[in-house]
């Protein structure tokens, strides 16, 4: 039996622009809601069940894990764990407007300053900071057939959003293959790994990471794309 996507985003309107694009792929079925324990809202359309869960890395783990175990016995399960919304690209490789895959998440600021610079808890010898994503190669390859230019690469998971150059060539310092920052793809993933299930993250550039220019955003337009790529994903390959 084909298994479901969980697809968890930070805030209403990435979920709400998820759904659009399913919507448009399975016929404009009709969204089925419900609020998980804790009070986070999924919605279910086609094979998706999209959650909203809070921004930062805590808050999607919750909400993953809380859907995860209450999905442990049900059928079909889920097959993949998707942290989903838009995103602050590293340019030039991810400008506004395009899709980031990643095939590595990464907690970015997880770890200790230390007289050497920053050492992550995997160096400290305290867990991991990394996940791969082994569904990042048919999903891009899928979203360039249908026309939306898309980068492959590292996703960095941050608390706190970059706001300035320094700290934007600090982190392509430590990750030169990242393409993205975001605030929720390692929770997902730390959530997932303990039910056993792969993760993918999926979003939409909305801004360039560095300096601080909310005029230079373009939400609504990050917004639209992430629709377009919920009804072109190769959902036949991601749900078996």
């Amino acid at each position: 039996m084909p298994s479901r996507l969980l697809v968890v985003t930070a805030v209403a309107p990435e979920a709400a622009a998820v759904l659009r694009g399913a919507r448009s792929r399975f016929g404009d079925a009709e969204p089925v809601e419900r609020a998980l324990p804790g009070g986070y809202p999924l919605t279910s359309v086609g094979p998706l069940d999209v959650v909203v869960a809070g921004v930062g890395p805590a808050a999607a783990a919750a909400a993953t894990a809380t859907a995860l175990a209450l999905a442990a016995s049900a059928s079909p399960g889920y097959g993949l764990a998707v942290s989903s919304g838009i995103a602050g690209g590293f340019a030039p490789t991810a400008p506004i407007g395009s899709v980031v895959v990643a095939d590595t998440i990464v907690a970015a600021d997880l770890g200790a300053q230390t007289p050497d610079g920053f050492a992550d808890v995997t160096e400290l010898g305290f867990g991991r900071v990394r996940y791969s994503c082994p569904a990042a190669d048919p999903v891009a390859r899928a979203l360039r057939e249908a026309g939306r230019p898309t980068a492959v690469g590292t996703v960095l998971t941050v608390s706190t959003v970059t706001g300035s150059a320094e700290r934007a060539a600090e982190l392509l310092g430590r990750h030169p293959g990242a393409v993205a920052e975001a605030m929720e793809g390692f929770g997902v993933a730390e959530a997932a790994s303990g039910h056993a299930l792969p993760v993918l993250e999926l979003r939409t550039v909305s801004n360039a990471v560095g300096p601080r220019d909310r005029g230079a955003w373009r939400i609504g337009d990050a917004l639209d794309a992430l629709a377009a790529v919920y009804a072109k994903l190769p959902y036949a390959t991601l749900v078996g």
